[in-house]
């Protein structure tokens, strides 16, 4: 006999205006299933006729989240929670991976250097804040090959990370770049150990106002175990690309750069802005663009399609690795920063605004509030 289940939305979806029927006091949308054929089905108390196995009923949503019920007959019921993105908005956040070079270049002349700005990377950067209002989060590494390791940076710039931190931000990313997905099968206390070292000298040198609570982990690869333990230190999301093998067979592709989700969970999330895993109790954003791995005519390009799907239009991740800016490596790009100021460039001419999205729901500010 076919089982009861709910079908569309999924358990942990972000739903907006794009979802349903939105007004002033909810969002209406269109709840649907499997059922076992001539049965009746209640869901969230209202009672409608299965037809073919399938059932459908229209639903308001009028809370931040909303808990879905559909039971029926002998089969034990199928429950959801939902989210409703009541203030979405086109808005972006700018984050960079793979960072520990500029803080090796302002350890080294803590001697000289005035300001942070004086080093080329945050310079930029600074540029970029000051002409488009971009707002920029850097996820660190501990250390680097050469021997530099962040208890060598001064603790000299603390004022001057407060004072920027509406706009500059930091958190962990690894303990080095080298070996490539480090987080793929380790356990708990690997990731403890190494966010909490990063997470304490960050602040040290800055000051919890530079923190923020989401990052993007190396390789965007962690188990289960691991990613509690960032949930558990205070970590509540993470980006990815959320990759699905492509020319596998269909069901064999694995997923990559998906944490520890499955390939089915990934494909889900790869078409949507983000989405709630409620056994890992973690929001997960679906990067949008990756600058360095586009030219500066694709940027636009890449954004353009993203944009055409409407689920994942409101917000967009973007994102480039510190090493392409870096002349002295050898994945140096002489136009990593015009290719990121393509991107800002096509957000702002698309009224994307720069958000950090511990700042209301993942950056959608809250009017009322």
């Amino acid at each position: 006999m076919a089982d009861l289940r709910i079908t569309s939305p999924r358990d942990g979806d972000v739903l907006n205006f794009h979802d349903g029927v939105q007004t002033d006091d909810r969002l209406t949308i269109t709840v649907a299933g499997v059922a076992p054929p001539q049965s009746q089905v209640v869901v969230n108390g209202v009672t409608i006729n299965v037809d073919g196995g399938r059932f459908a009923v229209d639903l308001p949503l009028t809370q931040f989240y909303t808990d879905i019920l559909a039971v029926g007959g002998d089969h034990d019921g199928h429950r959801i929670r939902v989210y409703w993105d009541r203030h979405a908005c086109r808005r972006y956040r700018f984050s960079t991976d793979d960072n520990i070079q500029f803080l090796r270049d302002i350890a080294e002349h803590a001697d000289t250097y005035r300001s942070l700005f004086d080093n080329p990377y945050l310079a930029f950067w600074r540029r970029m804040h000051d002409q488009y209002g971009v707002r920029v989060q850097h996820n660190i590494y501990w250390c680097d090959p050469g021997g530099f390791d962040l208890p060598q940076f001064p603790d000299r710039f603390r004022g001057e990370w407060k004072d920027n931190a509406d706009w500059l931000r930091l958190t962990f990313h690894a303990e080095q770049d080298k070996p490539d997905k480090p987080y793929l099968g380790a356990p708990y206390e690997v990731l403890a150990h190494d966010f909490d070292r990063v997470t304490n000298e960050i602040l040290r040198f800055a000051g919890p106002a530079s923190l923020s609570p989401y990052t993007t982990v190396h390789w965007g690869e962690a188990t289960f175990d691991g990613c509690r333990a960032l949930r558990e230190r205070g970590i509540v999301g993470l980006a990815g690309y959320f990759f699905v093998d492509r020319y596998a067979p269909p069901g064999c592709g694995e997923p990559l750069v998906g944490y520890y989700l499955s390939a089915e969970e990934c494909a889900h999330l790869a078409a949507r802005d983000a989405w709630k895993c409620h056994r890992g109790d973690l929001w997960f954003i679906k990067h949008d663009i990756v600058c360095n791995s586009h030219p500066v005519t694709g940027i636009r390009p890449q954004l353009d399609s993203v944009f055409a799907n409407p689920h994942r239009r409101e917000l967009m991740e973007v994102m480039i690795h510190e090493q392409y800016f870096c002349d002295f490596l050898p994945n140096y790009m002489p136009d990593a920063e015009q290719r990121v100021v393509e991107a800002v460039e096509w957000l702002g001419e698309h009224d994307y605004k720069p958000v950090y999205y511990e700042e209301g729901f993942l950056g959608a500010p809250d009017p009322g509030a």
